[in-house]
């Protein structure tokens, strides 16, 4: 693969996206952008700066802010800086969870995004994924898949996964959390998510990380 190639992975919450992803990353050496992260770090701000109180939302002030908002990856360890602070575990949070997909509908903060993830695009090869990214932020991506699962399935790996961090969540809250997000993220006006035409789709529910990645690197050398 040519290393200035750009990987576009997109497909609903907790298919395995972000880990597979990861690991191209680190197999073809090129940058990894978790482009939902990115959202959920202007979400979390939109929180902590009390631009968002519970469902309410100041879409003018949120706009404002904007302006003093620096956001980067660290291609290294993979982690997101909000003006200077690590918010990588807080972006996982599920206050910022239940209300990412409402942050991501607003076309200006796509807009806002949309203009920094195409530059990291221009400055090397990556391999990104999130809802759009073969659809809208890359259309001519040279490697596109679309990754689904069962909800059921989702829900069981995000609920081990919070647990992990020591989060006192139920199942049951965190199935419900899933499925509004596929709604939100499938039925919104702006870039929603969709798989590509030409993207290769894989069902995780019943696949083993190993057995995805073998298979994407098929596709992929096979090109």
């Amino acid at each position: 693969m040519n290393p200035s190639s750009i990987i576009a992975i997109d497909g609903f919450a907790s298919t395995g996206k972000s880990t597979l992803a990861k690991r191209l990353s680190q197999h073809y050496k090129i940058p990894f952008i978790d482009s939902g992260a990115m959202y959920r770090g202007i979400t979390l701000f939109a929180i902590e700066k009390k631009i968002l109180k519970g469902d309410n939302l100041d879409r003018k002030g949120l706009g404002f802010a904007l302006e003093g908002i620096k956001i980067k990856f660290d291609f290294n360890s993979g982690d997101l800086f909000l003006n200077g602070e690590n918010i990588a575990e807080k972006i996982r949070l599920p206050l910022v969870s239940d209300h990412v997909s409402s942050i991501a509908a607003l076309s200006f903060i796509r807009d806002f995004l949309l203009k920094q993830l195409r530059q990291m695009g221009q400055e090397s090869g990556l391999v990104m994924d999130g809802r759009d990214i073969g659809t809208v932020v890359f259309p001519e991506a040279d490697y596109k898949f679309f990754f689904n699962a069962q909800p059921e399935v989702r829900a069981q790996r995000r609920f081990e996964e919070l647990k992990a961090q020591g989060q006192k969540i139920t199942f049951d809250a965190v199935l419900e959390n899933l499925i509004q997000r596929d709604a939100l993220d499938s039925d919104r006006d702006v870039a929603p998510l969709r798989r590509a035409y030409d993207a290769i789709e894989i069902d995780t529910s019943e696949r083993t990380t190993d057995e995805v990645f073998a298979f994407l690197l098929q596709k992929i050398e096979a090109k």
